[in-house]
């Protein structure tokens, strides 16, 4: 019999709506849609429930999803993550951070996270790489630029120190980034399709406390995303490459 393969650990820091949840399962649920084949090897950890992450050692890799939740309130459950990435990306372990994970991630090595001024980032972005990105393990052939879908009040102000700067937009100048040889930060949502950016702009827009813009607009500016749907595949096969 040959040797098991390890897992692919999907850390749940939040949960979307109840509603959604029930429409179109949860942030873990699109995550391993969007792995294919890949998502079989996944194991999802419910951190931001109190589950514990397992050894570096034991994983093939982990991703790090979104969240409702803000990495500034260092709720115990986050800050325990992050010590926990303290550990896992200097031994040389696959990350990929999204979101709220992008920024737990940048917090965890040495960066700082603030509120992204003077508004949220809603919508369907358009993602510049810079010239690092090129040569990147991830993001190497893709486009220049591309769409990518975007919902987030808090940004990664300051990257850590020795951090490869890999993406930004018009309203976030740190949309993705590299520490080490294996570990991502992404900013935009890779495991989002047209339908669920389409729910969080009206959740957006019906906020008594909204941005004062045309949601319209934004709502007619949701197009689809196959080149930031690609990081998550990439990731995975980056990973359990490596993890057999």
């Amino acid at each position: 019999m040959g040797k098991q393969r390890k897992p692919l650990a999907i850390f749940k820091t939040g949960s979307t709506w109840p509603a959604m949840v029930r429409a179109r399962g949860d942030f873990d649920d699109w995550l391993r849609r969007g792995l294919g084949e890949d998502h079989l090897h996944t194991l999802v950890i419910a951190v931001s429930e109190g589950e514990a992450p397992p050894p570096p050692e034991t994983l093939a890799g982990a991703i790090i999803t979104g969240s409702h939740a803000m990495v500034t309130d260092r709720a115990p459950w986050s800050e325990s993550l992050a010590d926990w990435l303290r550990g896992a990306v200097p031994a040389g372990l696959p990350v990929l951070g999204i979101c709220y994970g992008h920024q737990l991630l940048a917090q965890a090595l040495g960066g700082e996270v603030a509120d992204l001024e003077p508004e949220p980032e809603v919508g369907t972005v358009c993602v510049a790489l810079t010239e690092a990105a090129r040569e990147d393990p991830l993001f190497h052939g893709l486009p220049a630029r591309f769409p990518a879908h975007a919902s987030h009040v808090q940004s990664a102000r300051r990257l850590p120190k020795n951090a490869v700067h890999l993406a930004r937009s018009e309203r976030e100048p740190h949309h993705a980034f590299r520490v080490g040889p294996r570990a991502w930060g992404v900013q935009f949502h890779p495991e989002f399709d047209t339908e669920s950016m389409r729910a969080y702009i009206k959740r957006w827009a019906e906020k008594p406390d909204a941005p004062r813009r045309d949601w319209r607009a934004v709502q007619d500016g949701v197009e689809e995303t196959p080149a930031a749907a690609e990081i998550t595949r990439r990731f995975a096969r980056l990973a359990l490459g490596d993890g057999s």
